[in-house]
């Protein structure tokens, strides 16, 4: 079957639910990772064909069922490293890279530094640390043993050390004795009213134990983290968290409550309040 026909058939399946650009995107990449051609191959010659087009189209009705790209496809990109994803864990975002961004531009790489990433899912997070930062000992935290496997996988596949532990960030009393300079979380944020506004690829696909809290109290795994982080980072020792770009106000009073200095709201590239950190006095 020639390429140039399945591309026809994913535009007018797809179409649609995606757009002809993204469209044309999702075919490319599918085509480059199953068959190994590029997009630049099938420019050139539009007669390229392929023997057995089962795979694809079996991708085509995925993505027709609203199932992400990198969940079909088995793995993306995030801070130029690769990662595998399937959905037991969520798929890593571009506001995730600017956190990480955000810590490794205030971290000294040459130090010795103890970070913990609370919430760790595919790992993405703590690896990007520790690919950045070889001095660094980096443990990560997660409650569900199946982003756990992932996220040990891609620590394998970008060859760094991480000491993986599963545990509820909610009941961290198994790891009360370790002390930290930095702390890092991205934890669950999405309030359950804010489900309306969120596409079918994400709420029908992604773990929502990784993204929706009680519209009743949307701060209560930033509370329990907080709580722990007075507890087990060091003195002077630095607390940064991805949040809800309308609990900007309340998690800078959570922090200043505390007893954390130098609170730090920070925007995103959208210029959405979506990080925060803090300076445990």
């Amino acid at each position: 079957m020639k390429l140039k026909h399945l591309q026809n058939i994913f535009h007018d399946d797809l179409d649609a639910i995606y757009g002809e650009e993204e469209v044309d995107s999702f075919f490319y990449m599918l085509i480059h990772d199953y068959f190994d051609v590029t997009r630049i191959q099938l420019a050139i010659d539009s007669n390229l064909t392929i023997d057995d087009p089962e795979k694809i189209l079996e991708a085509l009705s995925f993505l027709r069922d609203h199932v992400p790209i990198q969940y079909v496809i088995g793995e993306t990109e995030f801070y130029g490293l690769p990662f595998k994803v399937n959905n037991n864990v969520l798929i890593p975002r571009p506001e995730t890279e600017e956190l990480v961004n955000w810590v490794l531009k205030k971290t000294d790489k040459e130090k010795t530094v103890s970070i913990i990433d609370l919430g760790t899912g595919s790992g993405c997070i703590a690896i990007s640390l520790a690919k950045n930062l070889p001095n660094a000992k980096i443990f990560a935290l997660d409650i569900s043993e199946k982003a756990l496997e992932v996220a040990k996988q891609n620590a394998k596949l970008n060859n760094v050390n991480i000491e993986f532990i599963e545990a509820d960030i909610l009941e961290t009393k198994s790891i009360q004795d370790l002390k930290f300079d930095i702390i890092v979380s991205n934890p669950p944020y999405v309030r359950e009213k804010e489900k309306a506004f969120m596409k079918p690829n994400v709420l029908e696909n992604e773990p929502h134990l990784a993204l929706f809290v009680k519209d009743n109290n949307p701060l209560l795994f930033y509370e329990a983290i907080t709580h722990f982080s007075v507890l087990n980072l060091i003195d002077n020792g630095v607390l940064y968290f991805e949040i809800n770009e309308y609990l900007g106000k309340d998690m800078i009073e959570l922090l200043h409550d505390n007893n954390f200095q130098n609170i730090e709201l920070k925007q995103d590239i959208f210029k959405k309040d979506r990080m925060i950190k803090g300076i445990k006095s």
